[in-house]
């Protein structure tokens, strides 16, 4: 049987961007039965870091950070200034994580955004894609250094192909992981990309092993657990079978209104209580956990 995992919620489930005055919202969350909140790395003036570490405190939860990369700060970028400003960002972050009391800083780190920054796909030529990945893996060292010095790990996180052509999959982000060779430098996985990029979900999880440091369990749809077609006791069984210890984190989009030519991929804010819909994710995710078992 496996040990029960940290379990915690985005803080864009509430609130985008976080600020001030949903603080309050840490009490409910605990209450809801969560571990930690995974909450974006504050951009100046979001949040005061201080009051914010009081406030996690006061409930009793943990945190875990999420960086936000962009074409102006890019590792994988061909102009100078927007990788040196990718590593700054990425050492801020680090900084935010120490002042906050979080382990983890995951996301995209490589950099390489697509249709969400404004950049759409094209063809690369190889000698630029080698070029961009010696990029990346460059300011992955020099930033990974700094957080090792901080005791922060970063966690690199595969995207789906319309979100970046740097990692798709989690054998992508265990290469880039091993040319940095850095234990201040992980992977983190998200089942809502893995849905799109990889063969075998369950299996792509048992090949990372002790690469993985942090998960994010989402529906297909990115919907509420137990509502989509994820398979969530082959996940847990995987990720059982890696002896997986890390926090996993839920991240359910709304998708409330279906009409024809209203986007899915826009954030909205919530308009009932959801804490049913959310307890009922965590009981489920729960459930399979704690009855994963090694296949015999």
């Amino acid at each position: 049987m496996m040990k029960a995992l940290p379990i915690g919620i985005i803080s864009m489930f509430y609130a985008r961007p976080f600020g001030p005055e949903h603080l309050a919202l840490l009490g409910r969350i605990r209450s809801a039965g969560l571990d930690f909140i995974e909450l974006l790395v504050p951009e100046p003036g979001e949040l005061d870091l201080g009051a914010t570490r009081a406030g996690l405190e006061a409930a009793g939860l943990g945190v875990v950070l999420a960086a936000r990369v962009n074409a102006s700060r890019d590792l994988a970028s061909s102009e100078a200034h927007a990788r040196e400003a990718g590593i700054a960002y990425l050492r801020a972050c680090v900084d935010a994580a120490v002042d906050l009391g979080a382990a983890i800083v995951g996301g995209p780190i490589f950099g390489a955004p697509l249709v969400f920054a404004g950049r759409a796909p094209a063809p690369v030529a190889e000698d630029e894609r080698s070029r961009r990945v010696e990029h990346v893996i460059g300011g992955l060292k020099q930033a990974a250094s700094y957080a090792d010095s901080r005791g922060i790990k970063l966690a690199l996180e595969p995207l789906n192909r319309f979100e970046t052509d740097m990692v798709n999959t989690a054998r992508q982000g265990v290469e880039i992981i091993r040319a940095v060779a850095s234990p201040a430098l992980a992977l983190m996985l998200d089942t809502f990309h893995m849905n799109m990029e990889e063969n075998d979900i369950a299996e792509a999880i048992t090949e990372t092993g002790p690469t993985l440091i942090h998960f994010q369990a989402n529906e297909n749809h990115r919907g509420f657990i137990g509502k989509g077609h994820v398979d969530w006791k082959a996940v847990a069984r995987a990720l059982a079978g890696i002896d997986y210890e890390g926090p996993i984190t839920l991240e359910p989009f709304r998708r409330n209104d279906d009409r024809p030519g209203v986007p899915l991929a826009q954030w909205r804010p919530p308009a009932r209580n959801e804490d049913a819909d959310l307890a009922d994710s965590v009981r489920l995710l729960k459930s399979a956990i704690a009855a994963a078992v090694l296949p015999s």
